[in-house]
């Protein structure tokens, strides 16, 4: 897996915009309605996100972020004080966050394109980085790490979001669930469109039982059955893959396990799909 393999997935699927509805070619003057619609959406799925933010402390922080998607949060931790910059590897992405600041009048320092593996800013320039649901895609993670490590200045703060080993999502629906539901498929000779039709295809393509083999099913049941890459975290996981700082703090929110219908479950500080943590760097 390669950088560019991922930078050319998440430019032909900007994240997020599959759930709405799609930004359509012919409606990019419509900007508005499609923030406004895919900020609905994204905070009431995400209901304990804005909470998060909040305890972040964005104000008067310089602050950077890795991975805008549509920008949504980008727009939250500006209007909660926040002196951002922006990073993302894909052009689709800067040019939708781009016209969200203007539209809104938002201010920014910086609005860049370009990689987290080299990222295009001198040392000690950030107090705070921020990445939601960014950095598991990241193969080469620990030259993205040291990368990040080198922006923050002394007593900064890296506070991103992994999705979470420790899951219901994980240990149960994609471990277990969805593998079983894909040997059934596989030899029902039923040839359904959409998303399983999508991992029959990988399936056939790669054979079932390397397809099925953890290390390898968990890049294509994150972020869909064409997401090249993707790993999940756990405490230990954070520390081997982030050797450059020091562990803060973590917390887990988000209940989530399709197709379990499990978001009435009570369990999302044990159990959920999102594992928050804090770092600092060690200098």
């Amino acid at each position: 897996m390669n950088e560019q393999d991922i930078q050319l997935f998440w430019q032909a699927h900007p994240c997020g915009d599959v759930q709405v509805g799609g930004l359509k070619e012919e409606n990019h003057n419509d900007y508005e309605l499609f923030f406004t619609g895919y900020d609905a959406f994204r905070y009431r799925q995400h209901r304990h996100l804005l909470a998060c933010l909040d305890g972040i402390g964005f104000k008067d922080q310089e602050v950077l972020e890795i991975g805008l998607g549509q920008g949504a949060d980008s727009e939250q931790i500006i209007r909660r004080g926040g002196r951002w910059s922006g990073l993302d590897l894909t052009q689709e992405s800067v040019t939708r966050v781009r016209a969200r600041l203007a539209l809104r009048k938002l201010p920014c320092q910086a609005l860049k394109q370009g990689s987290a593996l080299d990222i295009p800013f001198p040392d000690n320039s950030f107090d705070l980085v921020f990445s939601h649901g960014v950095l598991h895609h990241i193969p080469e993670i620990r030259r993205a790490q040291r990368e990040i490590a080198r922006v923050l200045k002394p007593g900064g703060t890296l506070v991103a979001m992994l999705y979470a080993k420790w899951s219901l999502n994980y240990l149960v629906s994609i471990a277990v669930i969805r593998r079983l539901g894909l040997c059934v498929l596989y030899g029902s000779g039923i040839s359904p469109n959409g998303i399983s039709g999508d991992h029959l295809r990988n399936a056939a393509k790669m054979g079932l039982w390397k397809y099925l083999r953890l290390e390898n099913f968990t890049h294509y049941n994150t972020d869909g059955p064409l997401n090249p890459y993707a790993v999940v975290y756990g405490i230990a996981e954070v520390r081997r893959d982030f050797p450059d700082f020091t562990l803060d703090k973590a917390y887990k929110r988000f209940m989530h396990a399709p197709p379990l219908p499990v978001r009435w479950m009570p369990l999302e500080r044990m159990l959920g799909w999102h594992l928050w943590v804090h770092l600092r760097p060690n200098k």
